[in-house]
């Protein structure tokens, strides 16, 4: 949504503020807003079509039918993105040194998963970039839930940094202590380019307060957006959303799968002209009549384990056949394969059914979700870049937060074998002339601090250590400057400064 920019006076903050709260409020109560893929992801979803007057029975197998396949798409992706490094734009400087504190300091190993997975379940995660609170001059970064957080852009498509942005940290709510009962204020942090402020409000259209904390540190507001998928009108789409009327149409086949098994998947036997027997008086042995005058017909019991018998001759007996139920299943496995064509998941991820599969058909098959992850790591990579830039002007580090040719490293999570790999990389050495120290990063699963053991311990190596000194002793020795002037000129004496003392 589109914001002017910000003054810094109250009335503005606060009109500002109670904008986005709206924002908030519509994003999250749309019919496949954010609170709806909550409830998906929660496996909270849609009753399947059901008469209206539906049995007990139908309504518990219609809860047993959610089959929930929402958390698996969005693990999917989630677990081929793992940011292991940070490299900056100058070749001289140690790579993960002061840019990498940060992250650590902020424990994001174990917390960029769940950013992740909100961004694809919602559309978009947000990061904020604050100071520590016991050293300013050292950055850290928070995690914001987007059930909680709203930005505003001035340029929602071209615009890397928000005019301002709102966090709610509590609802407004009911309590009731000692009898009395009273309505709880909400609380929420709000950040413009400069300021961030305190704000309390009684419902998204209602802020009672505006106070101003103090300056944040940075020239922008410091929270980051984490989208894998803007459109050109600013919108952010999640995987969810679009999944739901799919995830429907499976739950409902599951259902109706359900009810087939449950009250046709199984064979009736049937018997006709049989006489009846009828329920008798105990005291005067004739068969009870019913309110219209006929007698009451004792119920035929029929068991797997009873045998059914007739007096009469012309009694027959037969057998119904049990409902098919392959068409369901053939239903359901036909939406789940569409369901990981639409996602570009493999599907075999979501069915299970892997059976002789060489490894090169393996990465074929896999191929789809392989360049879906790449995209996502373009689209997040820059919102990690700015991040780090962010640290790097609140921690006073100038070189980092101008470095636009800050990178961030992602693990490589492929399925390719290590014998594999490391045959590939050692082609590229001997074929093309590839250093090995500059094909270490491209062995799976290799962290940074292993990279910087590698090295140390190549450097350590009798032989290397040798040839690194012979390299130093050999090297050319640099030559003077010479004088200005033509090369070969004869230089005309200076004339002497010093002073000489009079006599």
């Amino acid at each position: 949504m589109d914001i002017d920019a910000l003054a810094l006076d109250e009335e503005s903050v606060r009109a500002r503020a109670e904008e986005l709260l709206c924002i908030l409020h519509r994003d999250r109560e749309a019919h496949d807003g954010l609170m709806a893929c909550d409830r998906y992801i929660k496996g909270d979803h849609d009753d399947p079509y059901m008469p209206k007057d539906a049995t007990k029975e139908y309504k518990l197998l219609a809860k047993r039918s959610v089959t929930n396949l929402v958390p698996l798409v969005i693990a999917t992706p989630a677990q081929g993105l793992y940011v292991d490094g940070v490299r900056t734009s100058d070749p001289e400087s140690d790579e993960n040194a002061q840019e990498w504190a940060a992250w650590q300091r902020s424990g994001m190993d174990k917390r960029q998963g769940s950013l992740y997975r909100g961004a694809f379940g919602y559309g978009h995660s947000f990061v904020l970039t604050e100071a520590v609170e016991d050293n300013p001059r050292q950055g850290r970064m928070r995690v914001l839930s987007p059930l909680r957080t709203a930005v505003g852009y001035d340029d929602p498509v071209n615009d890397d940094a928000p005019l301002a942005a709102i966090h709610v940290k509590r609802w407004p709510r009911h309590v009731k202590r000692d009898d009395k009962e009273s309505e709880q204020e909400g609380i929420a942090r709000y950040w413009d380019e400069v300021d961030e402020y305190e704000v309390r409000f009684k419902s998204f259209s209602d802020i009672t307060s505006v106070t101003r904390v103090g300056p944040h540190g940075n020239s922008e507001c410091p929270v980051e957006r984490f989208a894998p998928h803007v459109d050109l009108d600013g919108r952010t789409t999640g995987l969810v959303g679009p999944l739901i009327p799919l995830q429907d149409r499976i739950n409902q086949t599951v259902f109706d799968l359900l009810v087939a098994q449950t009250f046709g998947s199984f064979k009736v036997r049937y018997v006709t002209g049989m006489e009846p027997s009828y329920v008798l008086d105990p005291e005067t042995g004739e068969p009870k009549l019913d309110d219209n005058g006929q007698p009451i017909e004792k119920p035929v019991r029929a068991h797997l384990t009873r045998f059914m018998m007739a007096e009469s001759p012309d009694s027959q007996f037969g057998e119904l056949g049990e409902t098919p139920l392959d068409g369901y299943i053939s239903a359901i496995d036909m939406g789940i394969r569409h369901l990981a064509a639409i996602e570009q998941i493999p599907p075999h991820h979501l069915l299970g059914q892997v059976a002789n599969l060489s490894a090169e058909a393996l990465n074929a098959a896999e191929t789809a979700l392989a360049r879906k992850i790449e995209e996502f790591q373009h689209s997040f990579g820059e919102s990690w870049e700015r991040v780090f830039r962010l640290v790097g002007e609140l921690e006073g580090n100038a070189a980092q937060a101008g470095d636009f040719g800050l990178e961030v490293v992602w693990r490589d999570m492929g399925a390719q074998s290590l014998a594999q790999t490391s045959d590939a990389l050692g082609k590229l050495h001997q074929l093309l002339g590839v250093p090995q120290e500059g094909l270490w990063r491209r062995v799976p699963g290799v962290t940074p601090r292993e990279l910087e053991e590698w090295r140390d311990l190549r450097a350590a190596q009798p032989d290397v250590a040798l040839a690194n000194g012979n390299r130093r002793a050999t090297a050319p020795r640099e030559t003077p400057a010479e004088p200005e002037g033509l090369s070969g000129d004869v230089i005309p004496p200076q004339p002497s400064t010093l002073e000489v003392p009079a006599a």
